[in-house]
């Protein structure tokens, strides 16, 4: 097991990476304000490591219990998010209940947002079960849902008290979510660290057949970059909105396309083609970069084209990004490969030619 810690002062938190780890309730225990717990899990997910952490929970003294949404991204919104309020008050939960999300991304998303919400304010645990979860969602304490006309427009920050990411899970995981994982860790690569992409480039294969060696280096590397970024600037006030490297056009994709017909991860990858296509047309990255960042998401599994929403209904979703300020979109881009920068400098005319370069027949 390698441990690192998101340093937030007293709300500081470790994030656990290891095999195994689902059983190890002595890595939950310390973290509980009391001895009850309640675990948010999906339809998906509960069917495989439910039982086996109630298990380890109940035989460390907690009272577990449960509750199980419907998989999908289509069904992060309020309705689902009530699923869980209801349970929540028909359990009697208390402010010291602890909600433990245990699957990906939405049911980390959801579970963080509720234990925000809920008698405002209790404690939460991940266990992330995906790689997309494990390298970034699970880590940071961004919370939410999505609305009709943009995606996790409605959450807030509220940090975990624990992330413990059990690499076992991964290898229940479908091919294409495992490449839809891989787009985030690309991305740490692409904003901080040029040799950690290139590790990437060579390691790929090795990757993708999940070698534990380096899927833990992946994974620790990953949240080692992001939590750096966390403790700097946890509320996106500047810096930590280099993370979203490819998402302000990636949302675009999701909300244009509908939630769930394109996974998270294949839409932030082929927005980070778009992000380099813009950096290209400023005169930051070459063609021979942006060739470079396509091959290494092509290599991953991943689309290096984005659907043809057409021009207007990409600025139509894009201007509903969290990152507008005072009308005007804040690009994540790339001065070179592993350095991101925030602008609002991208003129019209290359916005437009990016929005049609690297498309596709949606």
């Amino acid at each position: 097991m390698q441990t690192l810690t998101v340093e937030l002062g007293d709300r500081s938190y470790p994030i656990h990476i290891g095999p195994g780890l689902i059983d190890r309730a002595d890595l939950i225990v310390p973290h509980l304000a009391q001895k009850r717990v309640v675990i948010v899990t999906n339809t998906t997910v509960g069917p495989l490591y439910l039982e086996a952490l109630t298990k380890a929970l109940v035989g460390a003294g907690i009272e577990a219990a449960s509750v199980v949404l419907p998989d999908g991204e289509e069904y992060k919104d309020w309705q689902t998010l009530n699923l869980i309020f209801d349970a929540l008050l028909q359990s009697r939960a208390e402010r010291k209940t602890t909600l433990i999300a245990l699957g990906g991304g939405v049911i980390g998303d959801m579970t963080g947002f509720a234990a925000a919400c809920y008698q405002r304010g209790v404690p939460f645990i991940q266990v992330p079960t995906t790689l997309l979860s494990q390298v970034d969602s699970s880590v940071g304490g961004k919370t939410g849902i999505n609305h009709p006309l943009g995606k996790n427009m409605i959450g807030a920050f509220y940090q975990p008290k624990l992330v413990l990411a059990d690499t076992e899970t991964l290898k229940t995981l479908p091919a294409r979510e495992l490449s839809a994982g891989l787009a985030e860790v690309i991305k740490y690569g692409l904003i901080r660290d040029a040799e950690f992409l290139a590790w990437l480039e060579a390691n790929m294969d090795k990757l993708r057949a999940l070698d534990p060696e380096a899927i833990s280096h992946a994974i620790y590397r990953s949240c080692e970059i992001k939590a750096q970024v966390v403790a700097q600037d946890e509320r996106e006030g500047g810096l930590r909105a280099i993370l979203n490297l490819g998402h302000t056009f990636g949302h675009a994709i999701e909300t244009g396309m509908g939630y769930g017909n394109w996974l998270h991860g294949e839409a932030v990858a082929a927005g980070m083609v778009m992000a380099a296509e813009a950096s290209r047309r400023k005169g930051w990255l070459t063609e021979a970069d942006v060739e470079r960042i396509r091959a290494v998401i092509r290599a991953a599994g991943l689309p290096d084209t984005a659907p043809d929403l057409g021009v207007e209904r990409y600025l139509e979703y894009m201007g509903h990004d969290k990152k507008v300020e005072a009308g005007r979109i804040r690009f994540v881009l790339l001065k070179k490969i592993g350095e991101a920068v925030i602008t609002t400098d991208l003129a019209p005319a290359d916005l437009n030619a990016t929005l049609t370069h690297h498309v596709r027949a949606a």
